[in-house]
């Protein structure tokens, strides 16, 4: 099982973590509120602990649970307190009317958030593709996720394996603007031919 902290305190945040503890991970919870972290710590129960925001995670893999306008200016606040880590976003880049994406072309937030990483952190996009109230029910379902270095997208899988989730492998890290771009495909779905949101995406195998 893996060590997982979780920088966050919405509604994603708490799902990862719930799930997290339910497949044995440890899990520690961190936030700029404190009071707010060690409440929810307290609420998940399961040995989940709170951390201080911007010290050092627990974590061998460290979820950055936060919007996407935020990401890159925590990790930056980080620094190399985030060394060594694999650091998984879950942000999505859509724009205010969720028809494109906000991100330059060519690139990602993921990608951004891997250029304000330091040296030695590992960046693995994850999660986004699945709408959180969907993951909050339980059950299967697939889960993407990308990335450039095999060691750390192994300890992803295993870790979305824990959840009992099926990890899908889309490849390296060029590959995220594209599954930030699931997630407005989505949303577009939900507001046309699903009808709801009450949906997940995921890969049949034939045979």
């Amino acid at each position: 099982m893996s060590s997982v902290s979780i920088i966050g305190l919405g509604n994603m945040a708490r799902t990862l973590a719930d799930r997290a503890l339910a497949g044995g991970n440890a899990v520690e919870i961190i936030g700029r509120d404190p009071a707010k972290a060690k409440e929810m710590a307290a609420a998940l129960g399961g040995g989940a602990t709170a951390g201080t925001f911007g010290t050092t995670p627990v974590g061998d893999l460290v979820i950055l649970a936060v919007p996407y306008a935020g990401a890159v200016p925590i990790v930056a606040k980080y620094g190399d307190a985030l060394a060594g880590k694999v650091i998984i976003d879950i942000s999505n880049t859509a724009n205010a009317d969720a028809t494109g994406l906000v991100t330059p072309d060519g690139t990602s937030g993921a990608q951004e958030i891997a250029e304000a990483a330091p040296a030695g952190a590992y960046i693995v996009k994850a999660f986004n593709t699945v709408f959180g109230h969907i993951l909050a029910q339980g059950g299967p379902l697939d889960v993407l996720f990308a990335g450039d270095d095999a060691r750390a997208k192994a300890s992803v899988s295993a870790f979305i394996e824990s959840l009992g989730l099926r990890p899908l492998d889309a490849g390296g890290l060029e590959v995220a603007r594209w599954m930030e771009g699931v997630a407005v495909l989505m949303i577009s779905l939900a507001r046309n031919g699903v009808g709801d949101f009450n949906f997940s995406l995921g890969v049949n195998l034939p045979g």
